[in-house]
């Protein structure tokens, strides 16, 4: 049984598991988008949609925690630079996982793994709509009537 074992283990040892993670991250955060296998995109997605939400907020501490996953300084400052200015409004989703079929030497699911915002294929025919949120208990006020103008008379208009 696999009662409470939430980390797929990717048949490495723990040492070679992070290392490995963190190298991937500082693939995607340098590139926006990898290839690499289905269990390893899922693995890496938990491993850095984290510390994205981190580097939203730029602080000594979260450079910190982040430098301590990552462990390459050149990727830190980019995440914090360039890629938390991207995401700085989307609430989380940074990555995106699409399936490539399967590896010709040996067979194995492949996928893409890339940051969200950085594809313009996918988010060129989605508008920037405003977020608004709404509670249910009936505090929304009612939208003022738009203002009409007089008509103009025929005077007027000759």
């Amino acid at each position: 049984m696999r009662h409470g074992k939430k980390i797929n283990h990717l048949s490495r040892q723990t040492a070679h598991r992070k290392s490995m993670l963190a190298n991937m991250a500082c693939s995607l955060i340098e590139h926006k988008r990898i290839n690499t296998t289905v269990a390893k995109a899922k693995a890496l997605k938990q491993f850095v949609e984290p510390m994205i939400t981190k580097s939203k907020e730029d602080t000594t501490h979260n450079r910190r925690i982040v430098m301590a996953n990552l462990r390459q300084k050149d990727a830190v400052a980019e995440l914090f630079r360039d890629v938390a200015a991207k995401v700085a409004n989307r609430p989380g989703g940074y990555t995106r996982i699409i399936k490539l079929g399967n590896r010709l030497g040996d067979n194995a699911d492949m996928a893409m793994i890339e940051l969200v915002d950085y594809n313009e294929l996918y988010n060129a025919g989605k508008p920037e709509k405003k977020t608004t949120r709404r509670s249910r208990r009936g505090g929304a006020k009612p939208a003022a009537a738009p203002a009409v103008e007089p008509k103009a008379t025929k005077e007027e208009e000759e």
